[in-house]
């Protein structure tokens, strides 16, 4: 054992200096230095002793400490309230604890694979040891999920889902020595299930609203309105039972529901079926009842968050399912919109009350505007193109300077654009501008009315929304989650045909004496005859109304049929997409344009709109080719499918009878495989009835 080398070297100091001063003594005292000399070596040789004392006793200190240290190691890894293990780079243990055997499915032994004792606890990473530095070492930690049925409990076998959180720390001795892994696994089970307890019993707050009370409570009786709605409160009172949530009429058509959020989630399980229940429900003027649902959640810190602030959120969901078209349930989920339903056609609304307030807001708006512009979305078709020829019209009424905005992509409209070109009048001389064209607004007032659509990014010109904060929007599509925001106006029906035909509404009411002009009504009349296929989907009284209203202006459907005409390159096309087509069961028909041609988006709006002609074909889909690493979608319904609902999963959107959507970076086959199979689950489900 070393010596207590400190205390060691101040004795050899003082020895040393004590002999220098007996040898100065010497040369005054032989006798004393004698004495003095005879006390130095009895110094010396008890310091020596007490030296040889003291190594003995740290000896014996050191030894005790080390066997009661391994002692408490041994005591702490064996007895750790921890299972813990040490793993070579093969997966195997070389050690274990005790409680390791507690938590195994069988009992383990060294030199067994971790899976084989223990399934499910070790993930990749633990042994994913670096290529490039064997000396490196790393460690994490994350949490394990182990299920396991047949697990006897009380005597009976049950299913048991067990926690464990897991750390670990790889580690490598020497360079010689394999490397190897220590791991603490901890259970936690008792700690996740009260925060999953704590999750599912947070508050949930609806808003249930009869979305088209009026139109099935219309001509009918007191007595008939009465037993309507009690079918719809008996419907609804089942489903809340079933949830084990409260719910209270607040008006006729509106209910307000409080459920736990393990009822919510078994409501999602369920798809909201009590929205197919009461759907069945059938008013004797032979329209259906569906239901709007907004859907608030509790935020995790409850405690910062009043109840008021849920109603809010409440509303404000179910006003985003009644903008999309009503039937449905809309809330937010991990910080997403979420939709389910959406299966009903939009009733449409007999009131025009709302259009003659809009007419005469908007005119206010344009008479207060220094400039206006006009624009559709991107890739102008002929609704998007009426529109916007409809609102200017309203602006030219009133003899404001006006600006039409059309994208770099007019190929589909490009007909209809020439008629306005060829027109011998100045009327529409310096009308219509393109991107290109367009500079920035030097007005001090400037107006912005965009039309057919409400998502930013999808407007022909999105520099215009930057530069000018007045903003309105005129759309039928039902509501995306993007929307342009703060506009003054947002007229919004998603019950309407087209945008077409909620502009030539506006122009009824914006004055008697507005005269629409030929090329105008023939553009809005084109765009109406698009959006309904010749007045086949989505038509309802008011989209007749439009019609008369344009024809009195000078429409003309011979313009219009031939503006439809396609050439012959066009028509091969369609012959080969229609030629290539598959039918599915349920009325489904899914086709594909392979190839990059001229104009392939129209061309797969016709495919999809002459595939949907066929005899018992609910919905058709065609897929095409836009870019190299672009794959485009184009899907339509007959009125009894939401294609919308179809293409929100690949991030489009649309109408619930016209919908695409653009898909980057995915292969034309697996793209049409996993669009067929969302469609032909969507179709299964809306054909399933209700339990």
């Amino acid at each position: 054992m070393p010596r207590n080398l400190s205390a060691w070297k101040d004795i050899v100091i003082n020895l040393g200096a004590i002999l220098f001063m007996i040898l100065v003594f010497a040369h005054y005292s032989k006798y004393m230095a004698a004495i003095a000399f005879m006390m130095w070596v009895f110094l010396v040789v008890f310091s020596l002793e007490r030296a040889k004392e003291r190594r003995k006793k740290f000896r014996e200190y050191c030894e005790n400490i080390i066997s009661s240290g391994n002692e408490l190691m041994r005591f702490a890894t064996v007895n750790i309230p921890q299972s813990m293990m040490v793993v070579n780079n093969n997966g195997r243990v070389e050690w274990f604890n005790e409680l390791t055997e507690e938590f195994a499915d069988i009992k383990p032994e060294n030199g067994m694979r971790v899976e084989e004792f223990w399934k499910g606890i070790l993930r990749d990473e633990v042994l994913d040891f670096s290529e490039d530095d064997k000396t490196q070492c790393k460690s994490g930690n994350y949490l394990a999920e182990i299920f396991r049925e047949d697990v006897l409990q009380d005597g009976e076998e049950v299913s048991v889902t067990r926690y464990f959180q897991v750390r670990y720390r790889q580690m490598r001795l020497k360079e010689e020595y394999p490397q190897m892994v220590v791991v603490f696994i901890q259970e936690v089970t008792k700690y996740e299930n009260l925060k999953i307890e704590y999750k599912q019993s947070r508050t949930v707050l609806m808003y249930v609203q009869v979305d088209n009370y009026d139109e099935i409570m219309q001509g009918l009786n007191d007595a008939e309105k009465t037993a309507l709605m009690l079918s719809v409160n008996e419907a609804l009172e089942k489903w809340i039972v079933s949830l084990a949530g409260f719910m209270q009429r607040v008006s006729q058509e509106l209910f307000i529901v409080v459920l736990q959020n393990y009822a919510l989630n078994k409501a999602i399980e369920e798809k909201f079926t009590i929205l197919d229940q009461v759907r069945q429900i059938i008013s004797k003027n032979g329209i259906p009842v569906t239901l709007s649902i907004g859907v608030a959640i509790a935020d995790k810190r409850s405690n910062k968050q009043s109840m008021y602030e849920l109603g809010d959120k409440a509303r404000e969901r179910l006003n985003a399912a009644l903008s999309r078209g009503g039937d449905q349930v809309a809330m937010i989920i991990n910080g997403k919109p979420q939709y389910f339903g959406g299966r009903a056609k939009a009733v449409e609304k007999h009131n025009r009350v709302r259009a003659r307030v809009t007419a005469n807001s908007i005119r206010e708006h344009m008479e207060s505007a220094d400039e206006i512009f006009v624009m559709g979305h991107v890739r102008e078709d002929f609704d998007s193109f009426g529109a916007a020829c409809g609102v200017a019209v309203m602006a030219l009424h009133i003899k404001k300077n006006v600006h039409v905005v059309l994208s770099n992509s007019t190929d589909s409209v490009e007909k209809m654009l020439d008629q306005f070109r060829k027109d011998k009048t100045d009327t529409y001389q310096d009308l219509f501008m393109t991107v290109d064209e367009l500079t920035v607004p030097v007005s001090i007032n400037p107006l912005l009315i965009v039309v057919d659509t409400h998502i930013p990014y999808l407007v022909a010109a999105p520099i215009l929304l930057e530069r000018i904060s007045n903003v309105i929007v005129i759309d039928h599509h039902r509501k995306s989650d993007a929307v342009i925001k703060n506009p003054l106006i947002f007229y919004h029906e998603p019950s309407s045909s087209s945008a077409s035909e909620l502009v030539t509404e506006l122009l009824m009411y914006f004055d008697d004496k507005i005269s629409v002009g030929r090329l105008p009504a023939t553009a809005l009349y084109s765009g109406i005859v698009v959006d309904t296929k010749s007045f086949v989907v989505q038509t309802g009284i008011r989209t007749f109304d439009a019609a008369a209203y344009l024809r009195r202006h000078g429409a003309d459907p011979v313009v219009v049929r031939e503006l439809f005409m396609a050439d012959y390159e066009t028509t091969v096309a369609l012959a080969k997409a229609k030629a290539q087509s598959e039918y599915f069961e349920g009325g489904l028909i899914v086709s594909s344009i392979d190839k990059i041609i001229p104009n392939v988006q129209a061309v797969a709006g016709q495919a999809a709109d002459s595939l949907l002609t066929i005899e018992n074909v609910r919905m058709t889909i065609v897929l095409f080719q836009m870019k190299d690493d672009v794959v485009g979608i184009s899907a339509r319904s007959s009125g009894t499918l939401n294609v919308q609902v179809i293409m929100e999963k690949f991030g489009g959107g649309g109408h619930q009878n016209v919908a695409g959507a653009q898909v980057k970076n995915s292969s034309m086959v697996e793209l049409k495989a996993k669009v067929t199979e969302v469609a032909r689950q969507y179709i299964s489900e809306v054909d399933s009835p209700p339990e």
